[in-house]
């Protein structure tokens, strides 16, 4: 698919570099297309039902489903964060991208691995910019697309300015 005559190709790359000794660790971080495999391992929770005079409604409320809720959004979490830093080719220990279990270990091996809680927490942040689309990003596209548009002006074969006379002799003159 083109848009505007250019080819979609898949969502960019975001890379973080953590200074080591005696190379740095270069994470590289992609968006996560669609999570249909993530809800197709861990479907949403439903909350429980109550009865109303109006008939069985949700109970949000229920401390249980509320439990659930967060386990669900904290799996979903970890599956963003494992699936969108595969470009790393991270060697992982004991996360499984085929097991939800394995999933909450990510950061649990980051730290073991050595990475302190400030560097975990701008991995987090590479997942999550990876993954957003915010009005820094659009502002920087907006700007590269407005110069190659000028770029593109500046190298037209056309005259950016008009001849002084023509092959039939003087301009004729514009009378005011």
């Amino acid at each position: 698919m083109k848009i505007g005559g250019v080819q979609v190709s898949g969502p960019s790359e975001e890379i973080l570099v953590l200074p080591r000794d005696p190379q740095p660790l270069v994470f590289r971080a992609q968006a996560v297309p669609n999570m249909d495999t993530f809800f197709a391992l861990c479907p949403e929770p439903k909350a429980p039902g109550i009865l109303t005079k109006d008939g069985v409604v949700p109970d949000e409320k229920d401390a249980g489903y509320l439990s659930v809720l967060k386990s669900h959004n904290d799996q979903r979490l970890a599956y963003m964060v494992i699936k969108t830093l595969e470009p790393s080719q991270i060697e992982w220990d004991s996360v499984r991208l085929d097991n939800p279990k394995t999933w909450s270990g990510w950061e649990k091996e980051l730290k073991s691995a050595g990475l302190t809680h400030i560097e975990v927490q701008r991995v987090i942040q590479l997942v999550l910019d990876a993954n957003a689309l915010n009005e820094d990003k659009l502002v920087k596209a907006r700007e590269v697309f407005l110069r190659g548009r000028v770029q593109a002006q500046e190298n037209s074969c056309s005259p950016s300015t008009e001849p002084g006379n023509s092959q039939s002799g003087e301009p004729a003159s514009v009378s005011a």
